[in-house]
């Protein structure tokens, strides 16, 4: 039942989450391909960190609005870091997997969040991080799944997902879960409150909720 049939309020998220790995993993490629719907063979180095945004509407009472963080591969491990991560909800490790020497790095990846952002409840809780295994389009062979599920064990990282930005392979699936494991986990016990922290708005039924996409 649309809002204009049924009065009530609709939940609005604000997510930042932080997209890291290596340089000339394909980073950009897949947050233009998740925002845009759009795939090129060339872009230009991020310097610094660049910014990305979709609205995603979970349900009929849930807005998301997703704030995608595509930081620059040569600000690994830097001081920088810890200014881009600041009030960060999830984040997404990407590697190539026809260069393995990308993967050696996502656990320094993950070591750097997991010392520069927490989630803001009682216990300080790292933020849920997943792994894209990028560019599987380049490769014949799969990766392990056996070895990255112990992989991601290890390394506390939730799940991984073999991606390809250009063959559009797992993308939206991949975001999209980790949208859910940050509504789920965080803010399940807000969603009957009436109060906000700043970054959850109400909206009523005589505000008209963007409809971009449904996750």
């Amino acid at each position: 039942m649309s809002m204009e049939e049924e009065p009530g309020k609709v939940m609005e998220f604000l997510l930042k989450v932080l997209v890291v790995g290596d340089q000339g993993v394909g980073k950009t490629s897949l947050v233009q391909r998740y925002v845009n719907g759009i795939f090129a063979r060339e872009y230009k180095a991020t310097v610094g960190v660049d910014f990305a945004y979709r609205l995603i509407q979970v349900s009929p009472d849930t807005i998301v609005r997703l704030q995608l963080w595509d930081i620059a591969g040569q600000e690994k491990y830097g001081q920088l870091t810890r200014v881009y991560y600041k009030e960060a909800f999830g984040a997404i490790i990407v590697y190539d997997v026809s260069r393995p020497s990308t993967l050696d790095n996502v656990v320094e990846w993950k070591k750097d969040i997991d010392s520069k952002v927490r989630l803001p409840d009682p216990y300080e809780s790292p933020i849920p991080v997943i792994l894209l295994a990028n560019k599987c389009d380049l490769v014949k062979k799969k990766p392990d799944a056996t070895k990255m599920d112990k992989f991601c064990r290890d390394n506390t990282i939730v799940k991984w997902f073999e991606t390809s930005a250009q063959d559009n392979i797992n993308v939206e699936e991949a975001i999209h879960f980790l949208v859910r494991l940050i509504l789920e986990t965080e803010w399940q016990s807000d969603t009957s409150s009436s109060e906000t922290d700043g970054r959850v708005v109400q909206i009523t039924e005589n505000d008209t909720p963007p409809s971009n996409c449904s996750c």
